[in-house]
């Protein structure tokens, strides 16, 4: 086996673990696997690189013994948004243990209800209101400027109001 092929199988597990951890309702595995997920896309993000070079400085050598800039910029993103999105599930881990000394999360009342409900709730809640038949006061549209919440000022309304942004009127139209 080459060692491309090496990272590729470890890259494969690592993603594969990173999920499975990512699936449970403890919150320190969701840590866990978002952070094996983070080493595999770095263990990616290598392998797309392709074969080693020299520096991508100018006049360091010829372009075509340089090493493709790109995926290591992309490597040190990843590690950032790895950081941070590790920090902040830290953030809610911690907040969590102190709120109920417990790092899984649990259904509430609403995630009970809407998973047994039935097909036929689903389908009348699919169905359009008859609010607008019943109630034809009830409407959001403002028909003319007298009820209409805000006021559009206009330069000419005001003399204080400048009004001297550019236009794109074509050549000749002169208003």
């Amino acid at each position: 086996m080459t060692v491309s092929a090496v990272l590729i199988v470890i890259m494969a597990a690592l993603f594969a673990c990173g999920v499975y951890a990512m699936l449970e309702r403890s919150l320190t595995r969701v840590l866990i696997g978002f952070l094996l997920l983070g080493n595999a896309t770095n263990l990616f993000l290598l392998v797309v690189m392709g074969r080693p070079g020299l520096a991508p400085f100018f006049g360091a050598g010829d372009v075509e013994e340089m090493s493709d800039p790109l995926p290591q910029a992309l490597t040190l993103t990843a590690i950032v948004i790895t950081f941070a999105v590790s920090a902040f599930l830290l953030a809610l881990i911690y907040r969590s243990w102190q709120l109920g000394q417990a790092d899984t999360v649990v259904d509430d009342e609403e995630d009970i209800a809407l998973r047994d409900r039935g097909t036929v709730e689903e389908d009348e809640m699919d169905d359009e209101t008859t609010i607008e038949d019943d109630d034809e006061d009830a409407t959001t549209d403002f028909i003319g400027t007298d009820t209409a919440p805000i006021t559009v000022l206009n330069h000419r309304d005001l003399d204080s109001i400048r009004d001297d942004a550019p236009v794109d009127r074509p050549r000749g139209d002169e208003r």
